[in-house]
């Protein structure tokens, strides 16, 4: 599964490179990042068709979709042309939330519920590993050949996670029949069990709080390094890479943390880290700044990793695909939105107190995530049987079970 992820690190880097050297404008490179960006707002509708087939031969078509759809891309040498590119990275957008659904929608099928907090950890350190090579892999094709051969390297990479799909085996049960249902409505039962799930949806809200303290955190990151740091702009890159060993360690270890403590406690532990991280990097001084991006990287994977196991954890088979889609949605928009936010708020603010009002939201976001320990969950829609499901648990004790195992 790791090789969806390194497809993602090797070409999105250079989406708005591309388009800069060939339009000449800024406003269109920024657009190439909203084409893939965009897509996550659809997420329930999207990850809807996640439960309606199975999803070991749908991840399969649709990595091989993806490489076809990025063929065209190989025709793009002019600005005239450059309307194909925003095509493909609409589609590619798009598949990329399909694959993330159903992708948490096999794991859930595929890996005992005991190694899941491991599996989605070592996804997270795979992600972040292909982060610190493919850009750099990424950077030598541009340079060298342009952007036609990053998009042909990143087609092989869907085929071969194709391939590697095709070689996993797996007992999957064949899917509820739609029964006339509308696409719209199968996505709302997706949205209905969040909502009412207080669990998750505590996880969610903290989630996004703190996605977008790292858009926040994100924009200010070259008013740290020429203000702060008094360095010039290519030191980011030291900070970026810091910041992805942060995340592949603490996605190695985060199997082990969540057989020893719930999902609210391991998140809410990483924001904390994270918020720590964001606040200390206001100290003018590089090695406090390295070891705050470190612990940036260490902490912000917390929330997404105890996120998406509490999903496959707590979420009925049928329903995986698009509750992790939904789940997606409000976790990764936000940081899109607070990275323009964070733009226009450093014309106005110093970093230094955006950056200490962010770690403050953060924190805030933290114990957030540990409050309501008599929260009632309420799983609503339409039993597999055709029966109303309502359960009602105390969050404690389901913690308590989950600490048992």
């Amino acid at each position: 599964m790791w090789w969806s992820r390194a497809s993602a690190a090797l070409l999105w880097p250079w989406q708005p490179v591309w388009t800069k050297s060939l339009t000449r404008s800024d406003s269109l490179a920024a657009v190439t990042t909203f084409c893939v960006w965009a897509p996550i707002l659809f997420g329930p509708l999207i990850g809807t068709l996640a439960d309606r087939a199975r999803r070991r031969p749908l991840l399969i078509w649709t990595n091989l979709g993806i490489a076809v759809v990025l063929l065209p891309l190989l025709a793009v040498r002019s600005s005239d042309q450059i309307w194909i590119l925003f095509a493909v990275l609409i589609v590619y957008g798009t598949s990329s939330v399909l694959l993330d659904a159903a992708e948490a929608a096999l794991v859930a099928t595929a890996v005992p519920e005991t190694l899941r907090g491991d599996f989605n950890g070592l996804r997270m350190t795979a992600r972040e590993g292909m982060k610190l090579v493919a850009p750099l892999l990424g950077a030598l094709l541009f340079v060298q050949f342009g952007g036609t051969a990053v998009a042909l390297l990143d087609a092989v990479t869907f085929v071969l996670a194709a391939i590697a799909f095709a070689l996993i085996r797996v007992s999957e049960p064949v899917p509820r029949p739609a029964e006339a249902q509308r696409w719209s409505v199968q996505a709302a039962e997706g949205i209905r069990y969040l909502r009412h799930h207080w669990v998750l949806w505590r996880l969610v809200l903290a989630g996004a709080a703190t996605m977008g303290v790292a858009g926040l955190n994100g924009a200010s990151v070259y008013a740290v390094v020429d203000a702060g740091l008094q360095r010039p702009p290519a030191f980011a890159g030291v900070l970026y890479a810091v910041q992805g060993i942060g995340s592949v360690v603490i996605g190695l270890f985060a199997g082990a943390l969540l057989r020893r403590m719930p999902e609210r406690v391991f998140a809410a532990a990483g924001i904390m880290l994270f918020a720590m991280g964001v606040a200390l990097r206001v100290v003018p001084s590089v090695p406090v700044v390295l070891l705050a991006r470190a612990m940036i990287g260490a902490g912000l994977p917390c929330v997404l990793i105890a996120a998406m196991t509490a999903v496959q954890r707590e979420t009925p088979g049928q329903l995986v695909g698009r509750v992790a889609a939904t789940v997606n949605t409000p976790l990764f928009a936000p940081h899109a939105i607070a990275l323009a936010a964070g733009a226009v708020l450093l014309a106005l603010v110093d970093h230094r107190a955006l950056l200490l009002a962010a770690g403050t939201a953060a924190a805030i976001a933290a114990v957030g995530c540990l409050l309501g320990s008599r929260a009632r969950t309420q799983a609503a829609g339409p039993a597999p049987g055709g029966s109303a499901r309502v359960e009602d648990s105390d969050t404690e004790g389901t913690e308590t079970a989950h600490e048992s195992r």
